[in-house]
């Protein structure tokens, strides 16, 4: 066994001698269209028992990627195109904050439409902004306009959005975006777990910072750039947490609050 995987069984083991379980879920960005990488990830999903959030680009959405999802499969809507219109030199973003606010929102409005059109009207009303990047102004419009829900990448943020608007992120991304854009290794992934795992269970993080003890930690795979690595990283995490009782896998409607 290795030290980081050593280390991660030492801080279930924790959690378990405490009488708790941490809350994973499980979030997978950029579906739109039936691809083997895809029906190898709702494979590997239905064969571990994992519920998973399916976060699908609503254009060019194909209608066929629904027709067998299994319960346990929740569709989250992905922007609206995937596009970038951040200004030159910015991070890429779709819906930065110089965005005019009601074309944004009659953009995600037409998504939203499509998507539930597409899915047979089973996308949740939670939206996963591409980049996970998402201007201030248009989080606060959220609620009005139809969403429930929003998942990005990092502590939550929406404390001020006002009613109506539950924010679920991820927090541990299983790829070297800014390296190899593969499998960021076991020992990066796993190092990032068990700091969010520690933070949770003693309330704060390593810099003495209060942290949401019964926030979720959200586990963010992209199949389209999975190299070998990184499914065999899922596989393994899946196995070894599936049995575990002090590891809760838990259905994205249900941390939603959605039926």
């Amino acid at each position: 066994m290795s030290a980081a995987w050593q280390a991660f069984d030492d801080e279930l083991a924790r959690w378990g001698e405490a009488g708790r379980s941490v809350d994973f879920w499980w979030r997978d960005d950029d579906a739109c269209r039936e691809h083997p990488a895809l029906s190898r990830l709702l494979a590997l999903a239905e064969r571990a028992a994992v519920p998973l959030g399916l976060a699908v680009i609503p254009e060019g959405a194909q209608a066929g990627l629904f027709d067998n999802l299994p319960a346990t499969v929740a569709v989250l809507q992905h922007g609206c195109d995937h596009a970038n219109r951040a200004a030159a030199g910015d991070k890429k973003c779709e819906f930065p904050e110089t965005d005019v606010q009601v074309d944004a929102l009659a953009r995600l409005a037409k998504a939203r439409s499509s998507l539930m059109a597409v899915t047979g009207g089973r996308a949740l009303p939670v939206l996963v902004p591409p980049w996970n990047r998402l201007g201030d102004r248009l989080v606060i419009s959220l609620p009005g306009a139809g969403y429930a829900g929003l998942s990005r990448f990092g502590a939550c943020k929406v404390s001020s959005a006002g009613a109506g608007l539950v924010e679920i992120n991820t927090h541990v991304d299983l790829i070297d975006w800014r390296g190899s854009r593969g499998f960021a290794g076991e020992a990066a992934v796993l190092g990032r777990a068990v700091r969010h795992m520690a933070a949770r269970r003693d309330g704060r993080d390593a810099s003495g910072r209060r942290v949401d003890g019964a926030e979720p930690i959200g586990w963010l795979s992209h199949h389209l750039v999975h190299d070998e690595a990184a499914w065999a990283f899922l596989a393994r995490l899946f196995e070894r947490t599936g049995g575990s009782p002090a590891v809760h896998w838990r259905h994205p409607a249900e941390l939603f609050a959605l039926p």
